[in-house]
Order: C-alpha cells, then structure tokens, then sequence
C-alpha cells in the first residue's frame, strides 16, 4: 500500500493518492488541476474507488466534479459541509478568489459520526476534527500508518481557525484527544507543506507544546 501527494490548485494544496498492488486507488482532496490529476491517474493505470474530502474548502475540491464524473465515482464528505460544495460562498471561493465557479453536486456520501469506513479494497477509521472547519474530518489508514488530516495538524503548525466556522480551542482539543493519541510513528499527511509524523509534532510542535 502506498500513497503519493500531488499539489494541486490555487493554493498548490496536497491532493494524496493511495493504492494498493492492484492498481485500486482512493482520492483525498483533489483541489483543482483536473485535467493534470486525470492524466496522473491514467498514466499509472490507476483506478480510483473515490473520492475523500477533508472539509470542502474551495482549495479542496476545485477537482472534485470533473474526476468524479470521470472516473464514475462516490465523493464522501461530512454532513457539517453538505452544502458547502455547491455554494462558494460557503466554500470560500467567491471570498477568496472572487470565483464563483469552484463547486460541484453533492457528495454521494455523508459522514455523521467517527467509526470505520470501508471504501473497495481500503479501510479506514474516520476522526471528527473540527476547529479549522466545522466539517473537517480525518482519515486514519492503519495498514500504511497514515491520518490524512487535511488542514487540521501540519508540520510545526496547526490549521487556521480564523475562517466562518473556525474555533480555536477547539482544535487543539481534537488534535490533543485524537490525533495524538495515534501510534507516535502515524505518518501525518498534511493538507499544506510537508507530511510529517505524530511523534514529531508531540515533541516540537510549538502550537502543542504545554497543551
């Protein structure tokens, strides 16, 4: 099992690709350059199962439609955000780049509530981690020892919480009580920046330093 980060967008935001031997792939957070992702997938005869949304910022999901429809696949995203893909109000493009045409249908899924999610051959264990957003979610995959946190915990920081929805407090508290109760060798991949480690960020995160 392996997973590969492809920045993509505006905001250049890592868009991650895990697979297996079987050519069998999962999409978390295709954040524009459609047309790029599309012949990234195809060039490595990669056959994506769906596609997993950390919260619906625009620099997100700026692909989400266009590979959705592509490849005939689900999108998954948290209940709290249901609306957010199809406003960019909501989703922050029309604030932020003054484009209203970052958006796309609903996700075919709607996530409620921590727990596992099986997605094809890929199992995961779903953590709710608002604060950055009040959707976000992270996406914990045992078998590579990977969370894919999206804009939650980043190498040396943590997520702004200075957006509509943001809340400070209680970020550190997910990251505290959920993310870092992790394995401490957990690869942590990041929606912005480098991929980093849980134990690394228990140590010398600065953000988490007598928390």
């Amino acid at each position: 099992m392996k997973w590969e980060t492809i920045p993509l967008g505006p905001l250049q935001t890592n868009c991650y690709v895990l697979y297996n031997d079987n050519q069998e792939a999962v999409i978390i957070d295709p954040g524009g350059d459609a047309e790029y992702l599309q012949q990234w997938l195809e060039n490595r005869n990669l056959h994506p199962a769906a596609i997993l949304l950390t919260h619906a910022h625009f620099d997100h999901i700026g692909a989400v439609e266009q590979i959705r429809q592509t490849f005939d696949i689900d999108v998954y995203l948290h209940e709290k955000e249901r609306e957010w893909l199809t406003d960019p109000e909501k989703n922050g493009a029309a604030l932020f780049l003054g484009d209203s045409t970052i958006s796309s249908a609903e996700a075919d899924h709607h996530i409620n509530q921590e727990g596992e999610l099986v997605v094809g051959p890929f199992t995961f264990q779903v953590y709710e981690t608002p604060g950055h957003s009040p959707g976000s979610i992270s996406f914990y995959h045992p078998e590579s020892e990977t969370v894919f946190s999206g804009d939650v915990l980043f190498s040396g920081g943590i997520g702004r919480t200075d957006l509509p929805g943001g809340n400070h407090d209680e970020l550190l508290k997910v990251i505290h009580d959920k993310l870092l109760e992790l394995p401490e060798d957990t690869y942590v991949a990041c929606g912005h920046g480098p991929y980093t480690t849980i134990h690394a960020e228990m140590d010398s995160n600065p953000f988490l330093n007598g928390f």
